[in-house]
């Protein structure tokens, strides 16, 4: 059949400079998820004496972007399989952009949590928009390495924020513009792509499957290409394979995909950002009260960059080879244990280096595991006309358990103390491990496999639409 031709061509087709250049359009997205997202407790910590913020009041500025990307990723999620995923990618970057300008010049405690909030709309909407163009765009055998190298650029971005504020802070340069500083700065990388991001092609796999244009679907594959693989181009179009809403939820087999890719993400953002975003006051405590907003930047950079970015880059390296579940199943109980054991071990949470030690394990962990994961896995598991659908309702979900962490954290830590508030994200892990049970195992599969594409289709009655079979020539060198 003509169309499984054309994607055994996106399938098989080699790493090329096309998914180098895609790889950092769409992670400049996540650097500045990244960075925005990670920055707001050290902003929050300046703030807290030069505005005299309540408890409740940092609590809604650490985590009113984490509401905002909650529906970002929902809208923009089913938006991209209504109108394509090309007409709705850089509205999210532009979205980044303006605000962070405006929570950089807010005048209130209210005016910057307002910013925020629309700050996180372009968050979440990046989410899937950016993870399922890379997915689509990507071959079966690198599509794990591909998309987490997407999501890795989380890490330069948590890293910037800290090096950032250490070097404003170290130059003298006084709090109030500080803090100011920080955030407008991450619009700069949202600024950068823009213009790139709306010369992306359209994903050639949308156009075949969800539109059923095959001229559109040769020419994006071109494109895609390089002109590695050329095709003849037809006039006639085959027949549009959109799923509706209630399909989508009314389908038990996409309904156990959602539990399990949704819930996974839920337990896991919950854990991560309750403390990833308080980290800057868990370490100005464990360190003594005598500390500084300056020390505990730098305590938190070093355990980043020895522990969380070789996370990072060894789950892309090896993910494909582990196995995309198989790696989740691995990182959840592991990154629990950590979280468990400075829970259990008396002293360790006054303690700088067995703490030092278990946090960066932590870390190590989440990257070489369910942090990473997660965002690969809703990208793979659902089919073409509810991919980023599927993925944004994960995110969004996702992003709710984060601004649930981030809100309940510092209430938790009061009450239980922070080997409390670490032993029940510690039980977190254990529920996302179960979870995990639910989803395939997508390494080295076709989209098409992993989704059961032909077989949805079958469901609803339908056929997938006729293409020109694509020839493939060598690859450039």
């Amino acid at each position: 059949m003509a169309q499984v031709d054309l994607l055994d061509a996106l399938n098989e087709a080699p790493v090329s400079r096309f998914h180098a250049k895609a790889m950092f359009v769409s992670g400049m997205g996540f650097f500045t998820d990244a960075y925005d997202l990670f920055i707001i407790g050290t902003v929050t910590a300046l703030l807290a004496k030069q505005w005299h913020l309540t408890t409740t009041q940092t609590q809604l500025i650490n985590s009113m972007t984490l509401l905002g990307a909650t529906i970002g990723a929902i809208v923009y999620g089913r938006l991209a399989d209504r109108v394509g995923r090309k007409r709705v990618y850089g509205l999210e970057a532009l979205i980044m952009c303006v605000f962070a300008l405006a929570s950089a010049g807010a005048w209130s405690v209210g005016a910057l949590i307002a910013f925020r909030f629309f700050l996180g709309l372009g968050v979440g909407g990046d989410y899937p928009v950016s993870a399922v163009l890379m997915s689509e765009y990507s071959n079966r055998r690198n599509r794990g390495r591909l998309v987490g190298l997407v999501f890795a650029m989380q890490a330069l971005g948590t890293v910037a924020g800290y090096v950032a504020g250490l070097a404003l802070l170290s130059a003298g340069v006084h709090g109030d513009v500080v803090w100011r500083l920080l955030l407008g700065f991450g619009a700069i990388p949202s600024l950068a792509v823009l213009y790139l991001r709306r010369r992306m092609p359209e994903s050639p796999r949308f156009q075949a499957w969800v539109q059923g244009d095959q001229r559109r679907a040769v020419e994006s594959l071109a494109v895609y290409s390089e002109g590695a693989i050329a095709a003849s181009i037809s006039d006639s179009s085959g027949p549009a394979a959109r799923m509706s809403l209630r399909q989508f939820f009314s389908n038990r087999r996409l309904m156990k995909t959602l539990l399990g890719t949704a819930g996974t993400w839920f337990v896991f953002d919950y854990a991560y950002y309750g403390n990833s975003v308080s980290a800057t006051p868990i370490v100005k405590a464990v360190l003594g009260h005598h500390a500084t907003v300056q020390q505990a930047l730098a305590f938190n950079l070093l355990v980043f960059a020895v522990a969380a970015v070789p996370g990072y880059l060894l789950a892309c390296a090896f993910m494909d080879r582990i196995g995309h579940r198989r790696l989740q199943l691995l990182g959840f109980p592991l990154m629990g244990s950590m979280f468990l054991l400075i829970g259990v071990i008396p002293g360790v949470t006054s303690a700088a280096t067995p703490f030092l030690l278990l946090w960066g394990a932590s870390y190590f962990f989440a990257e070489f595991g369910p942090n990473t994961t997660t965002f690969v896995l809703s990208a793979e598991c659902f089919p073409t006309s509810v991919r980023t659908t599927g993925h944004g309702i994960s995110a969004g979900i996702a992003k709710s358990g984060a601004f649930i962490g981030v809100y309940l954290f510092p209430d938790i830590s009061k009450s239980f103390g922070l080997s409390g508030a670490l032993e029940f994200s510690a039980g977190m892990a254990a529920l996302g491990l179960l979870l995990t049970l639910l989803l395939p195992e997508p390494a080295r599969r076709s989209l098409e496999q992993v989704s059961g594409e032909a077989d949805l289709l079958t469901e609803l009655g339908r056929q997938a639409p006729e293409l020109p079979a694509p020839a493939i020539a060598p690859a450039a060198a």
